[in-house]
């Protein structure tokens, strides 16, 4: 890497290559290619062989500890514990309380604040978000940040409310994840399904009728899918319920142009639970 980077001539520091590569992923790129196409089989001919690496030798007294008893030594005996702490849960307070004292997850060590859920558990209208940012870190509760309060705005602009009390106009909020990741990162897999055994719990006790998987980190840890630019306005089936993905509210903070289309799915779940109430 030279000590200037540059993109088409343009001059790129760290922010800005790491905002166009969240750019890419946004549009659905999923593979890395090059301008020319690169003859591999010349590549390989021009390589001298190189010697095979011989494995280290470590002494006895150097190798890894064993894990302390009692601690699980991978991620399925942490999805294991989950599921049977989610399973035993019989209220959404019993759900939070058991989620909060998991200790499978190690994001837990680094977050302020446990975040489980916002709005009204009654609503019809349950909205999957990823997980908590800073401000959400700060205060406990999903989608508070700049985003959150657009995404009032958008749902506001359907007659629907995280404050609301009548369960047919409310919105409940629930993140995959729980804690914050540092740095506002992605979740990463193991996160991910160490988490799930509580969000499917969750959407068990809360019962909506309707979901919306808000980004692709949902779209990830409900469908096993990403790429949310093709996904989006596309009713699909997620916990056995009729599920719609949008793009996320800070992406659309960022990309204005990608409102309209926000708005059409904000219109498809509007006539959805229309249909659903007839």
């Amino acid at each position: 890497m030279t000590a200037d980077p540059t993109y088409r001539g343009i001059a790129l520091d760290a922010a800005t290559a790491l905002a166009l590569l969240e750019w890419q992923a946004e549009m659905g790129v999923d593979e890395p290619m090059l301008d020319a196409p690169v003859d591999r089989f010349d590549l390989a001919a021009r390589l001298k062989p190189v010697a095979p690496i011989q494995p280290l030798q470590m002494e006895p007294a150097a190798q890894a500890p064993a894990l302390l008893p009692g601690l699980p030594d991978d991620t399925a005996a942490r999805i294991a514990e989950a599921e049977a702490l989610a399973a035993a849960a019989d209220s959404l307070d019993s759900l939070a309380a058991a989620q909060e004292a998991f200790d499978g997850i190690e994001l837990k060590k680094g977050a302020r604040n446990f975040c489980f859920a916002d709005g009204n558990p009654k609503a019809r209208v349950l909205i999957l978000g990823e997980a908590p940012g800073d401000e959400e870190d700060r205060q406990g509760r999903p989608f508070v940040g700049r985003a959150g309060q657009f995404l009032d705005l958008m749902f506001g602009a359907i007659g629907l409310s995280r404050t609301a009390t009548d369960a047919e106009k409310a919105l409940y909020i629930v993140n995959v994840l729980s804690w914050r990741p540092p740095g506002n990162r992605d979740p990463d897999a193991d996160e991910i399904s160490v988490s799930m055994p509580f969000v499917r719990r969750h959407v068990e006790l809360a019962g909506p009728d309707l979901i919306v998987l808000m980004g692709n980190t949902p779209c990830q840890a409900a469908l096993g899918r990403r790429g949310i630019l093709r996904l989006r306005g596309q009713w699909t089936q997620a916990f056995g319920r009729p599920a719609l993905p949008m793009t996320h509210p800070a992406y659309l903070l960022r990309n204005p142009p990608a409102k309209r289309e926000a708005w059409a799915d904000l219109l498809s779940l509007a006539d959805r639970l229309e249909s659903l109430s007839v």
